[in-house]
């Protein structure tokens, strides 16, 4: 059999290995593949029975010309990028991994907002520069230095996700605000679950851990940041289509919001007219918050045991049953 990793490199840039995969046949490993040519993609999929992507599209012809292809191993929780439809019509399960990174986007997610209040990473350079050791007071700051206890945080999701950025939150002291389709028992041990409108309304943080849907798309806007407090403070490591960038980058410039920390953008690598990069007070990060080696290496853990499961007929984690 024959297994194609068509993107490899963001998952295993060097510290991780494929040969577990060697058990099932024949593997060939591309770092990187085009995303824009499709012509390179059918090429390198070939006769081959078994795709493992990240981020590479596969589209109906693709699958329509690839007619080898038995099954998809997505090697993240998204699968936009495959056109499951197209795969299903043809019998083909495409395979995510749903949850391998929970701690770790949590972590993140609250790191953005830590740097946001304390500004290390700049801090840490001036002083590195020279600016300590020459200057007349004993200490300087650049930016307002921000106190989260007793403050509000409000989640946009309580996920498994969500749910890991609130226990962090809980014990910052932090009143922590929630908002989910699907209010669950443990979610009440975490926060106090409110309507979206009460939520912008009273938190001073907001974090997205919702999923990209039609519903959720754009749901960030100059309406709803009509809705929150003046100053308050945006956390997106989710997906970057929850918000509207230029309302987003407007807000930011006036003021109405303080600052935002972003892991994800709308398009990615990110484009430079994307208007979120000439705004104020907002940090971006190359969509890295599931990058620790070992999420990496869950996703490379479990990638293999859905294909196990796969090829002994008992498929799992298939999102277009």
């Amino acid at each position: 059999m024959k297994i194609v990793v068509l993107d490899g490199y963001t998952e295993n840039p060097g510290d991780l290995s494929w040969d577990a995969f060697k058990e099932f046949g024949e593997v060939i490993v591309y770092d990187r593949t085009s995303y824009v040519d499709a012509d390179i993609i059918r090429e390198r999929i070939g006769d081959a029975e078994i795709i493992i992507i990240n981020k590479t599209p596969l589209t109906a012809k693709t699958f329509e010309t690839c007619g080898n292809i038995r099954a998809v191993l997505v090697l993240a929780t998204g699968y936009n990028v495959v056109d499951v439809n197209a795969a299903k019509e043809r019998n083909i399960p495409v395979i995510n991994v749903p949850t391998y990174g929970t701690q770790i986007v949590g972590q993140y997610a609250v790191s953005l907002l830590m740097e946001i209040c304390s500004h290390i990473g700049h801090h840490n350079d001036t002083v590195h520069e020279g600016r300590w050791e020459s200057n007349v007071d004993w200490c300087y700051w650049d930016y307002p230095m921000i106190e989260l206890y007793g403050k509000t945080a409000g989640i946009i999701g309580l996920g498994r996700i969500g749910q890991a950025t609130a226990r962090i939150l809980n014990s910052l002291d932090m009143k922590v605000l929630a908002f989910d389709r699907t209010p669950n028992e443990r979610g009440k041990e975490l926060a106090e679950y409110v309507e979206l409108d009460e939520l912008y309304a009273r938190s001073d943080v907001i974090f997205l851990h919702c999923p990209l849907f039609p519903s959720t798309e754009g749901m960030i806007n100059k309406d709803s940041i009509a809705k929150m407090k003046d100053g308050v403070i945006l956390i997106n490591n989710s997906r970057g289509q929850l918000v509207v960038e230029q309302d987003l980058a407007d807000a930011l410039n006036c003021g109405k919001v303080y600052a935002a920390g972003l892991d994800v953008v709308s398009t990615e690598p990110i484009k430079g007219d994307n208007p979120l990069l000439k705004a104020k007070n907002c940090i971006i990060t190359p969509h890295i918050s599931w990058a620790a080696q070992a999420a990496r290496q869950r996703i490379m853990d479990i990638t293999v045991e859905n294909l196990r499961a796969f090829l002994e007929g008992n498929p799992i984690n298939v999102v277009n049953k």
